[in-house]
């Protein structure tokens, strides 16, 4: 699935992942291939992408997540 990572100042990440472990409003989250149609809120904590290469995390303080049809977008603050 893409997974894209943006913040108002920059894009944090933009890319392939297997995974995405997220920091929901109402606990954590976690995203595979195929999930579901989705629209949230995240509080602060970690977002985690696990790509390829590893793991990569970035903190964020909230912000927002959508996925649909194996695209994530993370707009963090």
């Amino acid at each position: 699935m893409t997974v894209d990572i943006l913040t108002p100042d920059r894009k944090l990440f933009s890319g392939e992942a297997s995974y995405v472990g997220l920091p929901g409003s109402d606990g954590s989250l976690g995203i595979m291939a195929n999930h579901a149609a989705l629209v949230t809120t995240l509080q602060a904590g970690q977002v985690i992408v696990r790509t390829q290469g590893g793991d990569q995390t970035f903190d964020v303080k909230g912000g927002s997540v959508e996925v649909l049809n194996n695209v994530v977008t993370v707009l963090a603050e």
